[in-house]
């Protein structure tokens, strides 16, 4: 018996199942603090909860804690440096992924895009 053959039955792992991997399969509802965390709004999720507690995040127009629940379709408004982000929850993930996967599990409201451009505006005059 070859050496190969030998821990070639010690290596083989079976991948989990997607939903045990924490991807965004069969999941309806997260916690606003990991979704946003997951969104990559914030680096981590204590700073998430941080930015919830003093009342800088509200879901569907209504301030939010961290425990509150986010699926699909709500409304986020994150403020952050003067600015009112607003987005809609395209999707839910368990883990933090990369930027561009990240990007997928929301899409910016049009007036959120237009504040945004006229903030960066104000901003590039300003100095």
């Amino acid at each position: 018996m070859g050496l190969a053959n030998h821990w070639g039955a010690f290596c083989f792992r079976p991948s989990l199942p997607e939903a045990a991997r924490g991807d965004n399969v069969a999941m309806e509802k997260m916690r606003i603090d990991k979704w946003l965390w997951a969104a990559r709004f914030y680096k981590t999720r204590s700073l998430a909860t941080d930015e919830i507690n003093k009342g800088r995040i509200e879901v569907n127009q209504q301030t939010a804690k961290p425990s509150r629940e986010v699926k699909a379709g709500d409304t986020v408004a994150i403020r952050r440096e003067g600015l009112v982000r607003t987005v809609t929850v395209m999707g839910l993930s368990g883990v933090r992924g990369s930027a561009p996967v990240a990007q997928t599990l929301y899409a910016d409201t049009p007036e959120s895009i237009q504040a945004k451009d006229a903030y960066v505006q104000q901003r590039r005059f300003a100095k």
